[in-house]
């Protein structure tokens, strides 16, 4: 049974065009374009299978940045950086965790849980150590931070690593049935969950405050809602709290321990035949679509503009929530569009079992980032 989302975009026709089943990428399918502050890739041939991604712009200043990569050895890496008070850490972190990885991996282990954690710490610590050249000369660099989730298939394993609140969901067959079943595969550090807030609370037992209900929204000390993050570095180390950075993000009481962290969750998993796709997406998604609106209306149309077709859904329904027209929304500007919906990234990663299993590679090399203008 269709949901009532599902319902929704299956009766504008002239606007998602629909097929029986999934198909392949032709020649016309592999498109690129622009509407406005909508960005997007339709599909693209890559070493896992394929993939479709899309960027929707909300900020004065774009702060969602992704990146996908599929060559060998590493096979097909995927990243989404949702950035936060800025775009300094999202940018630094897109351009130097998939390097960091690389070489991470570039020993006799190959790629492991490891290797992943171990890059994500050289990119902290990137960043750490660019907050402390310009700290002087751009205090602000110091409140910047980002989200990072990263997915990784090499070989028939799949790795997703995750920081902060980005979402990585896996469409799985159910039976015989043709039905499509949704699948969380990372953790989320939100403070809003409340094994995040017991989480903060047994690692911080000196300080009462570490978690605050501010605005009717649980954050760390009252600033974040995040507990782990790359950047955020003055919530990470007490001499960038000062007066040098904007009030609102300064903390009035001190301390010693850092408040966030960089390490982030992991899981691995052997793909199996009914694993059909992957939607990598940041907040700005999942605050609008369900995890089961989203593997459906993945499923029920062609392959080609899923990653464009999910961001659509989200802005429909954020154009719902506020009671207006989806064609009044995409005519807000930038910044001011902010306030109906954040920057959202999507990248829908379709697995090709059987290539995986023959340990073939599809095409060339692939490399796509978002391709907004900053």
């Amino acid at each position: 049974m269709l949901g009532p989302l599902l319902r929704l975009l299956s009766g504008c026709g002239g606007v998602w065009p629909t097929s029986p089943a999934p198909g392949s990428a032709s020649s016309g399918e592999d498109s690129e374009g622009r509407d406005g502050l909508l960005w997007w890739r339709d599909l693209a041939r890559c070493h896992a299978g394929e993939v479709s991604v899309a960027v929707a712009q909300a900020n004065q200043v774009l702060e969602d940045q992704c990146r996908l990569e599929s060559a060998p050895p590493l096979g097909t890496v995927v990243g989404v950086f949702d950035g936060h008070g800025g775009y300094d850490a999202a940018r630094f972190a897109c351009d130097h965790l998939f390097p960091n990885l690389r070489e991470a991996s570039s020993g006799p282990g190959g790629v492991t849980a490891n290797a992943i954690r171990e890059a994500f710490l050289a990119t902290e610590e990137g960043f750490l150590a660019l907050v402390s050249r310009l700290w002087e000369a751009q205090p602000d660099i110091a409140t910047a931070g980002t989200c990072c989730l990263v997915g990784v298939v090499h070989n028939r394993t799949l790795f997703v690593a995750n920081l902060g609140d980005s979402r990585a969901v896996l469409g799985k067959k159910v039976g015989r049935t043709g039905q499509i079943a949704a699948e969380q595969l990372c953790s989320e550090h939100n403070a809003n969950q409340e094994a995040v807030r017991q989480e903060l609370v047994a690692q911080h037992p000196d300080d009462p405050q570490i978690v605050a209900l501010k605005h009717g929204v649980w954050r760390v000390r009252g600033i974040i809602q995040v507990s782990r993050s790359i950047g955020d570095v003055y919530l990470k180390h007490a001499k960038y709290n000062t007066e040098r950075i904007k009030p609102k993000f300064r903390l009035s009481e001190p301390f010693t321990k850092p408040l966030l962290s960089a390490d982030p969750s992991i899981i691995s998993r052997t793909l199996q035949p009914s694993d059909s796709f992957i939607i990598f997406a940041s907040d700005g998604l999942w605050e609008h679509l369900s995890n089961q609106d989203a593997v459906e209306i993945v499923h029920s149309h062609q392959r080609a503009g899923s990653a464009r077709r999910l961001i659509k859904a989200a802005l429909q329904e954020a154009a719902r929530k506020r009671e207006m027209r989806y064609s009044d929304l995409t005519k807000i500007d930038k910044k001011v569009r902010r306030h109906f919906h954040d920057d959202i990234t999507a990248i829908v990663l379709f697995i090709n079992y059987d290539l995986l299993t023959k340990g073939a590679a599809q095409g060339q090399p692939l490399s796509i980032r978002c391709a907004l203008d900053y």
